[in-house]
């Protein structure tokens, strides 16, 4: 991958479960050598998170989960006691030689072991230290363990998501993906890559402190400032869209679909197919600010006429118009898209058992410098003699050594 947009950069990383892996994960994607440093013996807690496990040729279930498979592409993977001083000194000349450091521990919780920032900044005052925590280094929660649901909750997005108390199924409800880790693992990617451009100007790293429950708040984007800017608490809406209207699942006669109507062009484009001009002569459904302020009496009357017709119908007839519009797919049907496919968001790669295993692909597209599929995520310690010979030149006897007093 030498002709990847970060084949100079290394990365070390000492984090789990999801955030800190899904920024290595996009760091290897782009080329960079990833070494995850894992526990001796267990690795990663999410490689025992399943089932589903990936199955071997025999089809019985190996010891690699699937929600260990979905962040750790790309990476190899070294098993160091960091709690052993020299299992310590390892991870010290490792990084001297690397460029970015990305960890997850609790607040403190490396200083023990020297490898915190202030400990190994002296080392390589080029690295690029990325600290990823529930809350922060600092302030009155930053002790506190932090995952993924809990700040859902604590961050807002679980009081805007799910259905009006009032309403069966109402209640708050957290999104069906650890969507805190995940954009905390793209900021932690977004703010990595512009240390590392800065570096190119002053010479010097720098400590990334970065917080789930900072990335939750950031990401309630207009919602947030409909309360900063309104001074009115944003409610749970279901599938409606607190600026928007029409912007909703609607049932139809035989399932459901999304309208996303964006303007009152599209809104008159939509009327047009539904056949349903005459509202456009109502001073409630004339404007979107309108339609907002009448949202229970429009959205009722178009949900009276979208009924009468099936999916297929409306799907069709409003693409050919351009009224934004779409189906509720299940994941199943999301990878048999025609479009998916074409897109290639599935890959497949090869497995260190011989076995051939699915990935989803990166969604960047570089039109020079493309993504490379072909290193899957790695066996727990798959490579820890491979680094050590080729990063610290070890000879096979250190190795060995190493390993028989459980250092590796």
């Amino acid at each position: 991958m030498s002709h990847a947009p970060l084949s100079h950069i290394r990365v070390l990383e000492l984090s789990r479960i999801l955030a800190g892996p899904w920024a290595g994960q996009m760091l290897a994607d782009m080329g960079a050598e990833v070494i995850k440093v894992e526990k001796t013996q267990t690795g990663d807690d999410t490689r025992r998170w399943g089932p589903p496990f990936l199955k071997d040729q025999d089809n019985k279930p190996t010891s690699e989960s699937a929600y260990y498979l979905s962040a750790n592409r790309g990476k190899k993977s070294i098993t160091v006691d960091i709690q052993q001083q020299e299992g310590q000194a390892l991870i010290h000349q490792l990084i001297e030689q690397s460029d970015v450091l990305i960890e997850n521990f609790k607040v403190g919780g490396l200083q023990k072991y020297k490898l915190d920032y202030d400990a190994v900044k002296h080392i390589n005052p080029k690295l690029i230290y990325c600290s990823i925590t529930g809350f922060g280094q600092s302030g009155p929660y930053a002790n506190r363990a932090g995952y993924d649901f809990l700040l859902q909750g604590m961050g807002g997005l679980m009081s805007v998501t799910g259905e009006k108390d009032s309403n069966p199924g109402g209640g708050p409800q957290k999104v069906g993906v650890a969507l805190t880790d995940i954009l905390t693992g793209m900021y932690a990617t977004t703010a990595i890559q512009s240390a590392l451009i800065e570096r190119e100007k002053s010479g010097l790293g720098q400590h990334i402190d970065l917080a789930l429950l900072d990335v939750q708040v950031a990401t309630l984007a207009n919602q947030a400032m409909n309360y900063l800017v309104g001074q009115q608490v944003p409610q749970r809406m279901g599938n409606s869209h607190p600026n928007i209207v029409p912007y909703q699942t609607f049932k139809t006669s035989d399932g459901f679909i999304i309208l996303a109507v964006g303007n009152d062009s599209q809104f008159s484009d939509f009327c047009q197919v539904a056949e349903c001009q005459h509202l456009l002569e109502d001073e409630r459904f004339q404007t979107n600010s309108a339609r907002v302020t009448y949202r229970e009496a429009v959205v009722s009357t178009l949900a009276d006429i979208i009924q009468q017709k099936s999916n297929e119908h409306w799907l069709n007839s409003l693409e050919q118009k351009g009224v934004p519009c779409g189906p509720i797919n299940d994941i199943e049907k999301v990878f048999d898209d025609p479009q998916i496919k074409h897109r290639q968001m599935k890959r497949n790669l090869e497995h260190q058992t011989g076995l051939d295993i699915p990935t989803v692909a990166n969604p960047i597209n570089f039109s020079r410098t493309p993504i490379s599929y072909d290193q899957a995520p790695p066996m727990l310690g798959q490579h820890t003699t491979q680094v050590l010979k080729a990063r610290l030149a070890l000879d096979e006897q250190s190795i060995l050594s190493l390993s028989q007093r459980g250092v590796i």
